[in-house]
């Protein structure tokens, strides 16, 4: 799990886009983004070492890639999260961050970001 707030943050600052919501996308099938605390790194390690337990890597899987698990935690996971702008900062909780979750890789990856102003 990588931490991209800061990056986004560049990026709706940059924009000039005063209010309004900004999508942040991955269009990968093994990778994923979420909203989580960014204090403790204890808890995305927790995270990780749980989605682990839950979707094992046994090779059980028809699929012929040998990574149908990364299939199964992007879908747990999400490949989208919506952010409200206000005042060109990202609405976020005081303990918040947004995540890009690999979970097969590494890998380059592109997160995609569409800031859609509010209107009014």
């Amino acid at each position: 799990m990588v931490n991209i707030t800061g990056r986004i943050r560049e990026i709706t600052t940059k924009s000039g886009v005063k209010n309004g919501i900004i999508v942040v996308f991955v269009p990968h099938t093994t990778a994923g983004i979420t909203i989580n605390e960014n204090a403790d790194p204890d808890v995305v390690t927790d995270i990780l070492m749980k989605l682990d337990k839950i979707v094992t890597e046994d090779r059980d899987y028809l699929h012929y890639e040998g990574n149908s698990s990364a299939h199964i935690k992007a879908l747990m996971t999400g490949s989208s999260v919506t952010v409200i702008l206000e005042n060109n900062n990202l609405v976020l909780g005081t303990w918040q961050g947004i995540y890009l979750c690999e979970y097969d890789g590494p890998r380059n990856r592109t997160v995609n970001i569409e800031i859609i102003e509010k209107g009014g």
